[in-house]
């Protein structure tokens, strides 16, 4: 039988999804269910532990397939990217009202009104999907009102589908100091690669979500002659996107955030420990 990448195919010895019968080994298939993230960000793991490290997130809204729930946790396929891991139970949930609008900043804060006053019930990253099902205004300022009565400061939100064709770079750039989290894909912690996905997310256009499926097949292939902003450039295991032909943005671990740096400084500094770049690629409009 075919072996097939475990973070993009659901297999394992006793269940696979549907779609790969015939070409894996598994004691039964199944179709899954959907089901919504229903906390404001998930660690998605390799195996059922908390122990653990992550190997990506899921925000607020976002849809999976449930293959399995047992012992609290769920086996489950991002819908966003493919991704495939478990989930805490807990974190999802099952019929909620379909997501109008996407978290246009970096982070905005959940209240349980349309009042600033009051206290905030959650922290919401850039990427996050909510129902809103109304508007109210306190104080002068705008709110959106949930399916479940809280408020998010309206501006902070925008209709699904409202950035189509943004400039990428330019909301890489919000994310600029934000701490690095190997698997991190929020505002409040990202990785190198998860930037560029989210960044790309934000203006309508789908990546892959880890460095090296990013290397194999986001865009086409360039010659270091031809980087224009925009562009990829690729080491083994980090990706950093060009803002212009000299200068980089990426979430590192040296800083242990999000920075601007010089290309040639970067390429200096990081050859040491991983060597020159691996290639580079633009990402197709």
């Amino acid at each position: 039988m075919t072996m097939l990448d475990r973070r993009l195919h659901a297999y394992r010895p006793d269940l696979a999804e549907a779609g790969l019968e015939g070409k894996v080994e598994a004691s039964r298939f199944v179709e899954g269910a959907p089901a919504r993230v229903a906390v404001p960000v998930v660690g998605l793991r390799p195996e059922p532990d908390l122990a653990r490290g992550i190997d990506t997130e899921l925000l607020l809204g976002e849809d999976v397939t449930v293959f399995d729930r047992a012992g609290g946790w769920c086996w489950v396929k991002a819908a966003s990217d493919g991704y495939v891991g478990y989930v805490r139970a807990d974190a999802l949930l099952e019929g909620r009202p379909a997501p109008t609008h996407i978290v246009t900043v970096q982070r905005t804060l959940l209240y349980p009104e349309p009042e600033l006053r009051k206290p905030h019930q959650a922290i919401l990253s850039m990427g996050s999907r909510v129902h809103v099902a109304g508007e109210a205004e306190a104080r002068g300022n705008r709110y959106v009102v949930l399916e479940d009565g809280n408020a998010i400061f309206a501006k902070h939100v925008q209709p699904l589908g409202a950035l189509d064709g943004a400039d990428y770079v330019e909301i890489a750039a919000r994310f600029l100091e934000t701490p690095y989290l190997w698997g991190g894909r929020s505002g409040l912690g990202i990785d190198c690669s998860g930037l560029v996905q989210l960044a790309m997310l934000m203006t309508g256009r789908a990546a892959p979500r880890d460095t090296d499926m990013q290397a194999a097949g986001l865009g086409q292939p360039i010659d270091r002659s031809e980087i224009r902003r925009g562009d990829l450039v690729f080491w083994k295991g980090h990706v950093a996107v060009f803002e212009d032909p000299e200068t980089i943005l990426h979430a590192n671990g040296h800083s242990m955030t999000v920075a601007r740096e010089n290309f040639e400084a970067a390429v200096e500094r990081i050859g040491w420990l991983y060597e020159q770049p691996t290639g580079y690629r633009r990402p197709i409009s």
